[in-house]
């Protein structure tokens, strides 16, 4: 119903507002603003010791799914690709050397030096882990600790950084390793759920056979967060179908001050800056979200839209130096340009004959 005084065209925008704005849509625009032409990633992937082979083969496959998933998904160039594994005789052609610590070392100097400012750095690591003294994951030679691999990610400098540890007893990496501008994942709470865990496998079928339901936002990538609240929401389940007590708890955190999260929010703590980290290879992704990318009238509107999207995306910058209410305005402002945009697009795309899931 339109308030008095309001034109058809105000009450169209204000509904499309309060209509879109709240719950999925949120999310899903949000996890869509980052200015994905800009952004690369720089994978490395390493398995710790599997202890048996049963393990070594799990970790290994799961390992090879996420690289296969980077490269052919997503168009990640295998250059950008590290895997270090425990043996390289399991791949020779895709494992890069040991996941000893001494290879882990040079594998992220190599990237520091070779990853632009603005790029995308994403540390993913298959094994199991120990707590002792303090919380370490098994690898070849010796087993690091998380306070060994802090002065690792520093080298990084101010990139944006996803390390995610699947491991168990790997809590403890996440308030060692917290820092601005990086994603830390854990697949326990603490060091004492020391059970090998479900959680790699589930978060490297996010980006595999279960992106269908792991893309919530359906723009055809998955974020970081929505792999971990797929992987898990899957471990809950998985457990509830065996009828056995829970024995990882997953946790993310992103804002920097150490204390992780099983429920992500994104609009009001963890998860802002998972929303926005994705396996991505610059303008290969840009032009994969784009059903008719040479068509002369859709590709200015998939152009505007990719400006509207990094705008939402600096907006991150305003929240932190200005009001709550200026930055609520201006965010509201941004994403009904957004939601009219889109849908001009795939009014565009529909007539054009692209199909309805873009």
């Amino acid at each position: 119903m339109t308030a008095r005084g309001e034109s058809p065209a105000a009450f169209e925008r204000r509904c499309i507002y309060h209509g879109l704005l709240r719950g999925l849509f949120l999310a899903a625009v949000l996890a869509a603003a980052v200015p994905a032409h800009a952004q690369q990633t720089h994978l490395l992937v390493i398995t710790g010791l599997g202890g048996d082979p049963g393990y070594t083969e799990q970790f290994h496959a799961w390992a090879t799914t996420l690289v296969a998933a980077a490269t052919e998904r997503y168009g990640l160039p295998v250059e950008n690709v590290t895997y270090l594994g425990e043996r390289t005789d399991l791949d020779p052609e895709r494992i890069a050397d040991r996941s000893t610590m001494e290879n882990v070392t040079a594998a992220i100097e190599t990237i520091a030096e070779r990853a632009g400012p603005a790029d995308h750095v994403a540390i993913v690591i298959f094994g199991h882990g120990s707590f002792t003294d303090r919380a370490r994951i098994n690898l070849p030679r010796r087993d690091p600790s998380a306070e060994d691999f802090a002065p690792l990610l520093d080298r990084l400098g101010r990139r944006r950084v996803t390390f995610v540890n699947t491991a168990s007893a790997s809590g403890p990496f996440l308030e060692a390793l917290s820092g601005e501008g990086r994603v830390v994942m854990t697949a326990t709470r603490n060091g004492r759920e020391w059970n090998a865990t479900l959680f790699g496998g589930y978060f490297v079928e996010a980006f595999a056979d279960g992106e269908g339901e792991a893309d919530q936002d359906r723009n055809e990538r998955v974020s970081m967060l929505e792999a971990f609240v797929y992987a898990r929401q899957r471990v809950v389940a998985a457990f509830e179908a065996e009828g056995t007590l829970l024995t990882e708890h997953a946790l993310l955190d992103d804002n920097g001050d150490g204390v992780g999260t099983d429920t992500p929010d994104p609009l009001a703590g963890d998860g802002m800056i998972a929303r926005t980290a994705f396996l991505a290879a610059g303008e290969d992704l840009a032009t994969a979200r784009m059903a008719f990318p040479d068509d002369p009238e859709l590709r200015p509107l998939y152009l505007e839209r990719a400006e509207i999207e990094a705008r939402v995306d600096e907006l991150r910058v305003l929240r932190g130096g200005a009001g709550q209410e200026e930055y609520e305005a201006e965010l509201e402002r941004l994403l009904i340009e957004l939601a009219l945009k889109s849908r001009q697009i795939r009014q565009l795309e529909a007539a054009k004959g692209a199909p309805e899931s873009r």
